[in-house]
């Protein structure tokens, strides 16, 4: 299995609203399986297809005793308030209270073509709504106060996180239908 190297802020691609997946095949198989190798080797949970250069609405995630890939997933019901620190492999370092839903009910398609329906709460909610918020181009730094993001901004200043944007090191791999 590969890994990709994860896109930070800064880079465009994390500002796109990504296109809908029409086609579940064998290369984007291998993609999901070598998203999740770069999830584990960055220690995170979940990590969406534009974190990687890949403009296609799914992502990838391991929650505990939950995991799988998610394609054009939407959330179709939400209730409730809950303020969580945050954090972002494509922000690494920088963490933020975030108020999202508590809970939610996602729909979307796994990688065998099958819907699927999901009903999540706290931790696995406010991990479907980041990885939802990259496939329509929004970064926590947009679920900020203005104070908040003005010492977000000058904090990745200070961290050179700000990079510019570099193609994918193996684009063929990564071009999907």
């Amino acid at each position: 299995m590969g890994s990709y190297e994860i896109r930070t802020v800064g880079d465009p691609v994390l500002r796109t609203v990504t296109d809908e997946v029409t086609d579940i095949d064998a290369s984007l198989v291998k993609v999901t399986d070598n998203m999740f190798s770069s999830m584990y080797d960055a220690a995170g949970i979940g990590l969406a297809a534009p974190q990687v250069g890949i403009q296609k609405r799914f992502f990838v995630y391991d929650h505990g005793e939950h995991s799988g890939v998610i394609l054009n997933p939407k959330i179709v019901e939400s209730d409730g308030e809950w303020v969580f620190e945050e954090a972002c492999l494509s922000i690494p370092g920088l963490s933020w209270e975030i108020i999202r839903p508590k809970t939610i009910h996602l729909v979307g398609i796994d990688l065998n073509g099958n819907e699927v329906s999901i009903e999540a709460d706290e931790l696995e909610a406010r991990l479907f709504q980041h990885e939802i918020d990259h496939l329509n181009g929004v970064l926590l730094l947009d679920l900020l106060d203005d104070e908040s993001r003005r010492q977000a901004l000058s904090k990745l200043r200070e961290l050179d996180l700000r990079r510019t944007p570099r193609p994918p090191s193996d684009p063929g791999e990564l071009r999907l239908p």
